[in-house]
């Protein structure tokens, strides 16, 4: 087991020691995909809403290194056709990107030392291949010498376009990585029999285009149907519910809201597990973040933005348009681009069929109060 190749399935065990709630039938879909012109899934969610789980959870299972059927046997996914055709057959590539900018010394040189990390890997599991420069051509001199295919799963794929995100030659550095893993369809369907990404944001745009067409994309805006597998389902919260001392009436006033595809009512993991464990309800969600995040885009005021949020806070539902978003926080051009990244970020709930934007809940309302009481603008106060 390496730290990037195959890294194992201790991250998953880990994760069902505790109150796992099971999303194991996601792996059923993502069998569905392998070595199709599906194979390529690219996942957005809020910050703590389980993205994570999920990418752990995928490595458990595909990862040749280890062995995961005892894991994985109290699970629905042990029940279905494929379980035992894929389980622990694939060599697996693990990119936690956040974890990458946080132990670069200068963070411009992240893309690099993530190639070179894991070349070096690459090259103590195949001494007999040719290594190259750059992850995509050591990964397809590897296919022809071997014949093996990679699962590549990565975590947080958005980081640098977040935690770094006016560096825009850094940004192109990093999208030319993941161009050069994924954009081939010729090298692509030789060496990856599937890629899973995850991130609060979807891919960048350029233009009207996606840097990266191939993608499946499930978002905030266009989940279906991976809707049920990323976050808490009302089923699964009434079940955790009926185990706690905590009504499930409550448990919906302060964290139900997301509203996705099929009328799919998603809660955050985060806050529901937090309410449960203290056996008290509260701002748990948004205490992972900090509401300074949500304030500088507020303080925009772009188009009258803070007038449509107080309008919500009154319990208005907004038109919008989430299609000029360009999927980053720096091209902001519009409310609507505003309103659109809030949704991704978590702070809005997105109605596809009215396309229509409103404040999911009361630990998210109370989050607003406090940005439109403290930012610029102080004749909007909310009471």
């Amino acid at each position: 087991m390496g730290d990037y190749l195959n890294v194992g399935n201790a991250g998953f065990a880990a994760m069902t020691k505790e109150c796992y709630v099971d999303k194991t039938e996601m792996i059923s879909f993502i069998n569905s995909t392998l070595g199709t012109t599906r194979k390529l899934t690219c996942v957005s969610r809020p910050r703590r809403f389980g993205k994570s789980y999920a990418a752990k959870m995928l490595c458990a299972y595909y990862d040749k290194s280890c062995d995961s059927k005892a894991l994985f046997a109290k699970y629905k996914i042990a029940q279905d056709a494929s379980f035992e055709t894929h389980l622990n057959k694939y060599d697996v590539i693990y990119l936690d990107i956040t974890w990458f900018i946080s132990i670069v010394k200068n963070v411009k040189n992240v893309v690099s030392y993530l190639q070179e990390k894991v070349i070096e890997e690459l090259r103590a599991a195949y001494p007999e291949a040719k290594q190259e420069h750059t992850l995509a051509e050591t990964l397809s001199k590897i296919t022809d010498a071997t014949g093996n295919k990679f699962i590549i799963i990565i975590d947080e794929w958005d980081a640098l376009f977040r935690e770094v995100k006016y560096d825009t030659a850094l940004q192109e550095e990093y999208i030319q990585l993941l161009r050069g893993l994924f954009k081939s369809s010729g090298q692509t369907d030789k060496m990856i029999e599937a890629a899973y990404m995850t991130g609060i944001l979807p891919i960048k745009k350029y233009g009207t285009q996606s840097a990266m067409t191939d993608f499946k994309e499930y978002t905030m805006v266009q989940p279906e149907p991976l809707e049920e597998y990323v976050g808490f389902t009302e089923q699964e919260v009434q079940e955790l519910c009926a185990n706690s001392k905590l009504a499930f009436a409550d448990m919906q006033k302060w964290y139900d809201g997301y509203i996705l595809g099929n009328n799919t009512h998603i809660y955050s993991p985060k806050s529901v597990m937090d309410a449960i464990e203290r056996n008290r309800l509260g701002n748990y969600w948004t205490q992972s973040e900090t509401y300074e995040s949500l304030k500088i885009y507020i303080d925009l005021n772009e188009d009258g933005l803070k007038e449509a949020i107080v309008q919500m806070l009154g319990g208005a539902h907004i038109k919008i348009d989430v299609a000029t978003f360009q999927n980053d926080m720096t091209t902001i051009q519009s409310k609507d681009d505003v309103l659109t990244l809030l949704v991704h970020l978590g702070y809005l709930a997105y109605d596809i069929d009215r396309r229509t934007v409103s404040i999911p809940n009361e630990e998210v309302r109370q989050e607003f109060v406090r940005a439109v009481t403290t930012g610029k603008h102080q004749e909007s106060k909310i009471k």
